[in-house]
């Protein structure tokens, strides 16, 4: 399906993310070759592909990690070389991108998460302390705030950098196999959330994981599209935003299984 397809899918409106001809090599291999695709508002993407399809290196570009060979990548209607609202972005990377020995407890963990970039030496106000609160308590691990994020399981770790993604209340999630190296109740637990997060809220999702059957059972069995070894299962959210709550770190402490403990996490 072409960018046009998608996008009588999905109505009209300024596209969240916005991909024409992009192209990435590392030295002379060919990664991404010619990917075109539109992301609106309220969208939950999954992608999925073998090792080496470029998942991971498609993810890392939305967020100014790495920088395209060729093509135009747009975030929000900006070129990604112009874009500086990362506010409106939360980010997950892989868990095995965390140095275990990294020195830091996990409310400074969450707290970064309001930094954003160019703004690391801010003043955090009372008003910060709090939304991280929210955060650490909605992701059930208000009792590991001291603790440092190395000493914790790999279920624990992806909660607190959940949190952090969701602290700076995002517009557009990015998670990066999300779910590697935690048991399935967890698992069950996490997506339960993200679906809540999907159907009640103003955010759109572009996710990675290796629970293929997750995924479309969520998203459906047919990719809207794919390129090379990648492919795109797209899930529009077009009812009305339920939640009256609109500051998702508040109103994820109300979810159905917020402060339910899984056992997982203990």
């Amino acid at each position: 399906m072409n960018p046009a397809n998608i996008n009588e899918r999905n109505g009209t409106g300024q596209p969240v993310i916005e991909i024409s001809d992009l192209r990435f090599s590392y030295d002379d291999k060919t990664v991404i070759d010619g990917l075109d695709i539109q992301i609106h508002r309220r969208d939950f993407v999954g992608l999925i592909g073998s090792n080496g399809a470029g998942k991971t290196t498609l993810l890392r570009m939305m967020v100014g990690l790495l920088k395209p060979t060729a093509g135009e990548l747009r975030l929000f209607g900006a070129p990604i070389s112009e874009f500086n609202e990362w506010r409106r972005i939360g980010y997950v990377p892989q868990k095995t991108a965390l140095n275990p020995l990294f020195p830091a407890t996990v409310r400074e963990v969450v707290l970064s998460g309001l930094y954003g970039k160019h703004k690391l030496y801010r003043r955090l106000t009372a008003a910060d302390h709090q939304r991280c609160n929210d955060a650490l308590y909605a992701l059930q691990i208000a009792d590991l705030a001291d603790r440092r994020i190395g000493q914790l399981s790999g279920g624990q770790q992806q909660r607190a950098f959940l949190a952090r993604a969701l602290v700076g209340n995002p517009e557009l999630l990015i998670l990066d196999e999300p779910t590697v190296g935690i048991d399935t109740e967890t698992q069950r637990a996490f997506f339960s959330m993200l679906r809540h997060m999907h159907a009640h809220h103003d955010i759109t999702f572009l996710m990675v994981s290796h629970d293929v059957e997750m995924m479309k059972s969520y998203l459906g069995d047919r990719p809207v599209m794919t390129n090379g070894k990648l492919k795109f299962y797209v899930k529009p959210m077009d009812n009305a935003i339920s939640c009256a709550e609109t500051d998702l770190t508040h109103a994820l402490k109300d979810w159905p299984g917020a402060g339910e403990r899984v056992p997982a996490f203990q």
